[in-house]
């Protein structure tokens, strides 16, 4: 009887043990092993400075964004496939010629030319990359070429208008963004006080416009590079022929300011064959990503020209021609296709002749992206 009487309470003891952790108002202890959740911190968290900033690439880009695309087994195939090109017409002073019709444009690919079902013209917000090389190698503190690399770089940003969005992005021997895209000028006036000491001696620029014309070919509207170099590189893991495929490839148009042009001249007796090289190869790296994006290499002398730069550079990405087209090939091979663009008098179908005020024949250039590539069959 002893026996059952002591097994019956143990039995009751058990029960209410389990009832009192499975019930409505349990709480069981936190221990290290498996830490009770804390409830959600509604104090709110400082603003992240300008040093936690990711480096480019940014979560826009398909390394960052690989494994988290939704999960769906629909395909979706378009056989529509406009092409657009952007279009500024400059006369032999850099200035923009205005008052152009559709009917002055003509447009080859691959020679063929093609139908313009899209034209227009705005002054729409710019959206620029400003990419600034920044290296011990030419900018020792207080030397001339930091100097110069502060006033190009100040200098610009007081041209762009309120609406207008800027990122500062400087890079040696890595990119680094110090203000990511805004139009919040403090922002940019304080990633730009940040180049005071530069850190290596290296000059990776082919990376460094690679990875920001990336970025910004998933952008939207207007949109530039502003590249502020020697034009030389150093270190870079693509070669100038990658880079190159590449910027035609993103059709991110790149505006280059070379610094150190005054500093050339006067060092040019003391400088050896291989740094005169190298410099003057830095120029036609710079010319030709110019060239093949749309965009204008400049070769100031000295500070006192950069304003006018500024302003020709402005002018012209706040006046372009934005022209699209359904091209006649529609085979999407991934193939490029080189584009031509023309002007043309519409009664003649022959080239467009234009004069200035004083009725004399006046030269003009037509800048815009010397392709494309085509899109790829969606499986």
């Amino acid at each position: 009887m002893r026996t059952w009487i002591i097994a019956s309470l143990a039995g009751v003891t058990l029960i209410f043990g389990v009832w009192a952790q499975d019930g409505p108002n349990s709480q069981s202890s936190e221990t290290v092993a498996q830490p009770r959740r804390k409830t959600a911190d509604t104090t709110p968290t400082p603003a992240s400075s300008s040093d936690d900033l990711p480096k480019i690439p940014s979560k826009l880009s398909p390394k960052a964004t690989k494994d988290n695309e939704p999960a769906t087994d629909v395909t979706f195939k378009s056989d529509t496939n406009i092409v657009n090109v952007d279009v500024q017409v400059i006369d032999n002073h850099g200035n923009p010629i205005p008052n152009l019709t559709k009917a002055n444009f003509r447009i080859l690919e691959d020679n063929v030319p093609q139908t313009l079902s899209q034209f227009s013209i705005a002054e729409a917000p710019l959206t620029v990359a400003m990419v600034i090389e920044f290296s011990a190698r030419f900018q020792a503190f207080y030397s001339s070429g930091w100097r110069e690399t502060l006033a190009s770089s100040y200098g610009f940003v007081q041209q762009l208008k309120p609406e207008d969005y800027v990122a500062i992005i400087a890079y040696d021997l890595q990119t680094t963004i110090l203000s990511d895209f805004s139009n919040d000028r403090t922002k940019t006036m304080q990633a730009l006080g940040r180049m005071r000491i530069p850190g290596f001696s290296e000059s990776d620029m082919f990376d460094a416009v690679n990875e920001t014309a990336d970025r910004m070919s998933k952008i939207e509207g207007r949109k530039s590079i502003l590249l502020i170099s020697s034009g030389i590189d150093t270190f870079s893991k693509l070669t100038f022929d990658k880079t190159r495929k590449a910027l035609q490839e993103y059709g991110v148009p790149v505006y280059a300011i070379e610094m150190l042009q005054i500093q050339r001249l006067v060092s040019e007796q003391n400088m050896s064959r291989d740094q005169e090289l190298a410099f003057l190869q830095g120029d036609n790296e710079l010319r030709t990503f110019a060239k093949e994006t749309g965009g204008q290499a400049y070769f100031p002398r000295f500070i006192a020209e950069l304003p006018g730069v500024f302003q020709s550079i402005t002018q012209s990405l706040r006046n372009e021609y934005s022209l699209g087209y359904s091209p006649n090939n529609q085979a999407h091979d991934g193939k490029f296709r080189k584009l031509t663009v023309q002007l043309v008098n519409p009664k003649t179908n022959e080239p467009l002749r234009m004069v200035d005020e004083k009725g004399k024949p006046m030269k003009y250039t037509i800048l815009a992206k010397a392709g494309y590539n085509a899109p790829r069959e969606v499986e």
